[in-house]
């Protein structure tokens, strides 16, 4: 296996803390999470007591004022704890730093610290029944009168939805200019006309509470539009290069811990008067298995370093994002494979894997999104 290198002593050490973290505050409970179809909320408060939310924030805001890498090995770690449905990641990566690179000063103020210690939870806004990938085509609207906006709408597969005190929506503030009348406004727990609909039932990350959100004549002041009016297009297409990286990032550790337990079982397991990776057609397969997934995490990581240098582009984290999550999914396909029966068994970690891994080609653009994304990079349009 080729070394990795871009962690150095302190962030291994800060896998440490989280690895420990999730075995006293996550493992025991989650079996119990996804039969309720949410996490606990005070576990968002003891996150945020043992420093695991918004690390990349200033410290000046409640964070850690730490580098990216910290909030990759948070990932990676949830990852293989098979704990990936639990909504740091939104919260800590996408929702805090919109409200960071966009917010006013008083914005910030008034949500990062709460962000930080869990008090808040943060949710975005963006899809609709009838608009996923095709953010362009949304309908929510978001008219101002006088000192608010009038926002109407729905939006449906919201991670955090259920459990959020704020959430980011992508609205029409001008419906008329396409595209170019989308903003973001930050709507907060409370606001009269803004109601959660049910947790949504989901093949996997059962423990995650998506929900839908309906906003009825809701009164948003103007105070909470975030970033200038009707730029919220081109905010949202700024921060996709690194929340497809972070897709990635999951892909590539769920496909190297599947590979990690099919080896443990198949050494174990006997068939015919011997191990069940004694076959030639084991090991040819997890050997096989075994070389993209280094090839992926070769490529990731070179994905991570470009960001860190403020120099990954969208084309490139779709093509990582592309990559990696349909090699995750047939890389946990085939070790499922070599479980037997015992892999069509909800009790062993590889079947949860399997259901879990199916939403990454769906959610942060479709596979299909990806694939237009690099074309045209290409010059194919």
């Amino acid at each position: 296996m080729i070394p990795r290198t871009l962690f150095n002593a302190d962030h291994e050490g800060f896998r440490d803390t989280v690895r420990r973290f999730i075995d006293r505050e996550i493992a025991p409970f989650h079996a119990g999470w996804e039969e309720q179809g949410y996490v606990d909320r005070e576990v968002w408060r003891k996150a945020g007591a043992n420093g695991l939310l918004c690390l990349t924030m200033p410290e000046a805001l409640g964070g850690a004022g730490a580098d990216k890498l910290f909030s990759v090995v948070l990932m990676e770690e949830l990852t293989i704890a098979g704990a990936s449905g639990i909504g740091f990641g939104l919260h800590n990566e996408i929702v805090a730093p919109y409200l960071l690179r966009y917010g006013t000063d008083e914005q910030k103020q008034r949500w990062l610290p709460k962000f930080a210690s869990g008090e808040l939870i943060g949710a975005i806004a963006m899809s609709e029944p009838a608009a996923g990938s095709d953010l362009q085509g949304i309908k929510t609207t978001a008219i101002k009168q006088g000192d608010h906006y009038l926002l109407n709408g729905s939006k449906t597969f919201i991670t955090n939805g259920w459990h959020a005190d704020v959430v980011i929506v992508v609205a029409k503030t001008a419906p008329e200019a396409g595209a170019k009348g989308t903003s973001l406004l930050v709507v907060e727990r409370g606001m009269p006309g803004f109601e959660k609909g049910k947790r949504l039932k989901k093949l996997g990350l059962k423990a995650q509470d998506t929900s839908e959100l309906f906003f009825s004549n809701v009164r948003v002041p103007l105070a909470n539009l975030l970033g200038p009016e009707n730029s919220g297009f081109v905010s949202l297409m700024q921060e996709l290069p690194w929340e497809r990286l972070q897709i990635a990032i999951a892909a590539v550790a769920a496909a190297q811990i599947a590979i990690d337990r099919t080896l443990v079982y198949v050494k174990e397991r006997q068939a015919f008067g011997q191990s069940v990776g004694a076959f030639q057609n084991t090991r040819f397969t997890l050997a096989g298995l075994q070389a993209q997934v280094q090839a992926a995490r070769v490529f990731v990581d070179r994905c991570i370093e470009l960001l860190m240098h403020g120099a990954l582009d969208t084309a490139t984290a779709s093509m990582a994002k592309l990559w990696t999550t349909d090699l995750e999914c047939k890389v946990i396909d085939e070790c499922l494979q070599l479980f037997g029966g015992y892999g069509f068994m909800w009790e062993y970690p590889i079947a949860r894997q399997f259901a879990d891994s199916r939403v990454q080609r769906i959610y942060g653009g479709t596979n299909e999104i990806m694939k237009e994304v690099i074309a045209r990079s290409m010059g194919l349009r």
